[in-house]
């Protein structure tokens, strides 16, 4: 099978995604871009960190290429690679290497996740080198003025070995997610489900619970993206009970007491 070669283009996002600031990212991000600084986006699963790079593609129209990190993935996958194609050896850009040859944006999605000697291949793009060392072609390839790299990391999931080594995070310019006020929330899973007032109200009261129950017996509480999955199962004719079990609490834990308790607080809001 014949590797694809994406071309930059594909990577435009031509409708603008739905996005409500919450805080000042939106002006930060954009000062960061302007001065050619890379960004950290710092918030729990779910939060809006990846719509947020989506709206911000959208609105400095630079194609935004995303690399969802894993412990399989190599410098090789991020940089490019030989392959052979039509008996002739072809060298192919990696994801990392297309944006800054381009001048794309690059996000790495949940950095901590990608081997520790992986991750270093960022370091000459995320500080003022902004250089990507193209080891196979012995070559430096330069980023352009319009290159961006931004990455992401759930601080509620560190650990000695998935955490950010202080290296890594100080080259970066963070900024801070976390789930949005409740009107604001209700905004949005109205937004996105089509779901009526009373409903929605119950659902963002229903997050509100589970996340009171981090450190007891949740790692994480109900994210904005689980309340719109509910939201959707409901609008399409599932009872609340059911779409809250089935979209909330069980993505949430597989321990019986934790889902019975987590289902129960369901049925005390619906």
């Amino acid at each position: 099978m014949e590797a694809r070669i994406y071309k930059p283009e594909e990577y435009l996002i031509r409708e603008e995604p739905y996005y409500e600031p919450v805080h000042d990212e939106i002006a930060l991000f954009e000062a960061a871009y302007r001065n050619q600084l890379p960004l950290l986006l710092k918030g729990p699963t779910g939060c809006g960190k990846t719509r947020f790079m989506e709206h911000m593609a959208w609105r400095l129209q630079r194609p935004l290429i995303t690399i969802s990190c894993h412990d399989d993935l190599t410098a090789s996958d991020l940089v490019g690679r030989f392959l052979i194609r039509g008996g002739e050896t072809l060298w192919v850009d990696g994801p990392l290497a297309l944006a800054v040859r381009y001048g794309g944006i690059c996000y790495l999605d949940e950095v901590v996740e990608a081997r520790k000697d992986t991750t270093v291949v960022i370091h000459p793009l995320a500080d003022d080198r902004r250089v990507l060392p193209m080891e196979k072609l012995g070559q430096l390839l330069e980023a352009t003025s319009e290159f961006g790299l931004a990455i992401s990391y759930n601080p509620g999931y560190q650990s000695v070995l998935k955490d950010l080594k202080q290296s890594t995070r100080q080259r970066f310019v963070a900024i801070e997610f976390d789930y949005p006020s409740p009107e604001l929330e209700k905004k949005i899973v109205m937004r996105e489900s089509g779901l009526d007032d009373a409903t929605v109200a119950g659902l963002v009261k229903f997050a509100g619970m589970t996340r009171n129950l981090k450190g007891n017996g949740l790692e994480e509480g109900a994210s904005t993206r689980l309340l719109v999955h509910a939201g959707k199962l409901i609008a399409v004719g599932i009872p609340p009970a059911g779409a809250c079990r089935a979209a909330i609490a069980e993505s949430l834990t597989d321990d019986q007491e934790m889902l019975t308790a987590v289902n129960e607080l369901s049925a005390s809001v619906f």
